[in-house]
């Protein structure tokens, strides 16, 4: 009855038996209304045309749409490796380890379908020492944890905005509580690659690249929508691209990688 009420972009919390990710800005775009408000056979041109909402540019929100929705792999299937298979299915080759649909799974209009709670599949895109949720070894790794969003929040060192190393250090923080209470901690390699993204899309998307609004983060992190009621607007002259993400995520992988204590395994992650 809710969602009958609601025009596409107004925001509402989550109800019970809905479905969400432990991606916050996936989430986000749910509870505006711009995906399934249940969370539920969500298709890739819906989720590619919400990702308009934080102002990424279209080759960008294509790679980060499109290869959750390939097929998810098998364990314990042979990865069939040919000169006519790359050449036939390249884009499902390059990225079939970020698949998450089940095999055979579309709706009743035979399009391809996600829930959003598939993508809590561990070790897929979702990964160890979130800012804001379990490891996968600890539980629940899906659920926002509220004690972690406060951490998240008071993280700031000037108590307005969280800046680039504040970031890096909670970042750092969070990994060494991981080590210490997560004996089948795995954090490493693309691991560290996509948190590093994360924290350089947060920044990018709703900062301007070395701080970000504390307001903007407990609407964002806290309530799961978009900061439109506190002066957030998507950007409006150009659009945030690979290149420009990857400038930053670079940075903060930097920041984080130097030798010392609490210091994260980011040698790795150039493999």
């Amino acid at each position: 009855m809710q969602s009958t009420c609601l025009k596409r972009g107004d925001y509402a919390p989550v109800r019970p038996g809905d479905l969400r990710s432990p991606c916050p800005a996936i989430n986000a775009l749910a509870n505006h209304g711009y995906l399934p408000r249940d969370g539920r056979n969500v298709r890739a041109s819906e989720l590619l045309n919400g990702m308009n909402q934080y102002g990424l540019g279209t080759v960008f929100a294509f790679f980060l749409t499109h290869p959750i929705f390939l097929e998810q792999k098998r364990k314990d299937a042979a990865v069939k490796c040919s000169w006519w298979n790359i050449m036939v299915h390249p884009f499902a080759y390059a990225f079939a380890a970020f698949g998450l649909r089940n095999p055979g799974q579309i709706n009743s209009g035979g399009v391809a379908c996600l829930n959003l709670n598939q993508l809590a599949s561990h070790n897929v895109i979702e990964h160890d020492v979130s800012l804001t949720r379990l490891d996968a070894a600890q539980g629940d790794n899906n659920t926002p944890q509220p004690e972690l969003i406060d951490n998240l929040l008071t993280s700031s060192s000037n108590g307005k905005t969280i800046t680039l190393d504040d970031f890096v250090k909670l970042r750092r923080q969070r990994y060494e509580k991981q080590k210490a209470d997560n004996p089948d901690l795995d954090f490493h390699g693309m691991r560290v690659q996509i948190a590093c993204a994360e924290v350089a899309m947060i920044l990018k998307v709703f900062g301007d690249g070395e701080e970000v609004s504390i307001d903007y983060v407990k609407a964002f992190f806290r309530d799961g929508r978009l900061p439109r009621d506190e002066g957030w607007s998507k950007r409006k002259w150009w659009t945030l691209g690979l290149v420009e993400l990857n400038t930053l995520s670079s940075k903060i992988m930097g920041l984080l990688g130097p030798p010392g204590e609490g210091a994260v395994p980011i040698a790795n992650a150039i493999h």
